[in-house]
């Protein structure tokens, strides 16, 4: 989905529960609401896991008006913070509006990013590039795959990738996510939308994977 002003955010975000609103590092830094709560870095590179507790505790009690939370850059969260603040993703509160303002979001937890209504924002997708993807030259081979591959093609390569003897689950899922990351860096150096559109696919099949689905079932039906 797209937006054409950062001053839309307000009043998409008033509508969701949670949403990655993807923006240029300076408009991540900069952008503020009215009396939202920001988690951000503090003394430490990252976002922490004590600084979400804290958050999510002080949001405990029930609202009685909108209450806005903006996180930023929502890519720093820490893997502990970002599980954290998926469990409160999982069990939404009434009038709670999560922000979560990034310039990279293949940084993020694709569980994150597939509880979340994921915004760009148009017109600003040549800033966003930021650098190869990083990655085994064989999974990087086998994401590319994927992204290409036609629905007939599916069945051959979920074969090729399970047929690895060891921790296959945890391959599949390494290379989904890469297919993941090459998709959004592929959208901001084109701004092509049909890269954009493919991405709930992958997202669904990482999540089921990651919840003990299937592997070979999920690579087929989800990519299809």
């Amino acid at each position: 989905m797209f937006f054409d002003s950062i001053q839309e955010i307000e009043g998409i975000a008033g509508r969701i529960g949670c949403g990655v609103f993807v923006l240029p590092d300076d408009a991540v830094a900069k952008f503020e609401l009215k009396n939202a709560l920001i988690l951000q870095p503090e003394s430490k590179s990252i976002i922490t896991v004590e600084q979400v507790r804290e958050i999510i505790e002080r949001l405990s009690v029930r609202q009685v008006r909108d209450q806005y939370v903006i996180i930023r850059p929502a890519d720093l969260m820490g893997e502990e913070a970002e599980n954290a603040f998926l469990k409160n993703l999982e069990e939404p509160q009434d009038r709670v509006h999560f922000v979560l303002l990034t310039a990279q979001p293949s940084k993020m937890l694709p569980t994150v990013l597939s509880r979340s209504a994921i915004y760009f924002l148009r017109g600003d997708a040549g800033a966003l590039v930021d650098g190869d993807v990083v990655a085994d030259a064989k999974i990087k081979d086998l994401a590319k795959r994927l992204i290409v591959a036609r629905g007939t093609d599916l069945p051959a390569l979920a074969e090729e990738i399970t047929k690895k003897k060891d921790g296959v689950r945890a391959y599949a899922m390494r290379i989904l996510a890469v297919a993941i990351e090459m998709l959004y860096k592929s959208y901001f150096k084109t701004g092509k939308i049909a890269f954009v559109q493919k991405i709930p696919k992958f997202l669904s099949a990482y999540e089921a994977i990651e919840k003990n689905g299937h592997v070979k079932l999920h690579l087929v039906a989800d990519l299809c």
